[in-house]
């Protein structure tokens, strides 16, 4: 059992949208996307999609395809470490906030490949965890006896009591000790009225440090084209290519001004960025970037007509960039995105403790858990009356994900059409509201 967040109605489930009863495995989650994330990982289901592995899900839909909704709880953040840990006795479950897994690891996962691999190391290690009745649950949505915890202790593993002892307890630099306030509201008293909600100093700081650490400066890029002249497609790729350069150069200045930029190695800032660049462009391009890159590159892309051949061989892989993509910049023209969230969701994004090569996973855990709860207690400081917000902007980072590695397939001389039709699409959206 969970501890319930005393916000909690003022939640959506990240998994299907219906009412959330708190933080469960690390993300904000219902009761029902709770227990079948835990008897599908206890249990080692293995699932089937009749469709296109992208069924909606919904609080009367989410029962329809199970493959689909497991997928969205790994995609979301939930942490199977934190289930495998939940009923051990002793100790606190050191792994129990949000988690970004790759691609790879997710497809693992969905095979049942990770739990054969799983098996394997159980049972040449003598360890008879996985066995125990708890996790022997029906195949019916109906939680078993076992998978509810009784003690005192356990009660709180999946609670924000699990992380405020875990953070008071945890060793830090002094220049990064700081408890979200959210911590400190008791169990048992009525959640603060709207206008009584002050920002930590702290929050307000680290969240300041980030942002001095963007440069928000209009793209220096020229983008501008005489009426009448007819872009090639070979020029609009070169323009796409040095709007890239300017980009990337601009993340690689980002890092060296991150205010935890001397807490990490050199190696692992290297590993972070070539994982992580392209998702640092696109979500720049979608936010801080957004004006320039849907005006003035859009008017661009209007003087280039692809011909027919181009047309015609434009992959299905496009396609669904295109469509990703024009979804998600809708998503973040809606939401308003402030410089404050923009720099909060980078820096979320980019310490990925699950890129591979890394010398300190541990730490960068921690630090990606900083900035997340920093985020929310910003989001929910300025935005009282928006109490989905924080969820929203966070369900944006996997979306941005795919979408990078899918763009990775894309082939290069199609992306001067992908970018014709996705801003064009944009702009004239926009234009009618």
């Amino acid at each position: 059992v969970s501890v319930p967040d005393d916000r909690a109605e003022q939640r959506t489930c990240l998994i299907c949208g219906d009412r959330a009863t708190g933080l469960h495995y690390g993300i904000i989650s219902c009761e029902g996307c709770k227990g079948f994330f835990k008897r599908s990982i206890c249990n080692k289901r293995v699932y089937r999609c009749s469709r296109d592995k992208n069924c909606v899900m919904s609080r009367k839909q989410r029962n329809r395809c199970q493959y689909c909704r497991l997928l969205k709880c790994l995609q979301m953040g939930m942490n199977r470490k934190a289930i495998r840990e939940d009923g051990m006795p002793g100790g606190r479950n050191k792994s129990i906030g949000p988690v970004q897994i790759s691609e790879e690891e997710i497809e693992r996962i969905m095979s049942g490949q990770e739990f054969e691999e799983e098996a394997n190391h159980w049972s040449n290690h003598g360890d008879s965890d996985h066995s125990s009745p708890g996790n022997r649950a029906s195949e019916s949505n109906q939680p078993s006896p076992g998978s509810t915890l009784s003690s005192s202790r356990s009660v709180e593993l999946n609670g924000f009591m699990a992380f405020r002892e875990q953070y008071m307890g945890m060793p830090m630099p002094p220049h990064y000790q700081y408890i979200p306030h959210l911590f400190s509201y008791s169990g048992h008293s009525p959640l603060l009225p709207p206008q009584a909600r002050s920002l930590d100093p702290q929050s307000y700081s680290l969240i300041h440090q980030l942002v001095s650490a963007e440069d928000l400066e209009p793209l220096g890029t020229p983008m501008l084209i005489e009426d009448g002249y007819a872009v090639t497609q070979a020029e609009l790729f070169a323009l796409l290519c040095r709007l890239a350069d300017e980009l990337l150069f601009r993340q690689i200045a980002w890092i060296k001004k991150l205010p935890f930029f001397c807490e990490l190695s050199i190696k692992d800032y290297t590993c972070l960025l070539s994982s992580t660049w392209q998702e640092l462009i696109l979500l720049s391009s979608l936010t801080v970037y957004s004006k320039q890159i849907f005006g003035e590159l859009a008017d661009v892309t209007a003087k280039y007509s692809p011909s027919d051949e181009e047309l015609h061989r434009f992959s299905d892989e496009g396609m669904e960039v295109i469509e990703r993509l024009i979804y998600l910049y809708h998503k973040f023209h809606q939401l308003k995105v402030s410089n404050e969230e923009y720099a909060c969701m980078k820096a979320i994004n980019f310490l990925n403790q699950d890129i591979r090569g890394l010398t300190s996973a541990s730490q960068l855990e921690q630090l990606n858990k900083r900035y997340w709860y920093i985020c929310q207690d910003f989001t929910e400081y300025k935005y009282t009356h928006q109490p989905n917000r924080f969820p929203d902007l966070m369900m944006c980072l996997p979306e941005i994900r795919y979408i990078a590695g899918k763009m990775v397939n894309v082939p290069l001389e199609q992306l001067p059409l992908l970018f014709k039709v996705v801003l064009h699409s944009c702009k004239t959206s926009v234009g009618k509201e």
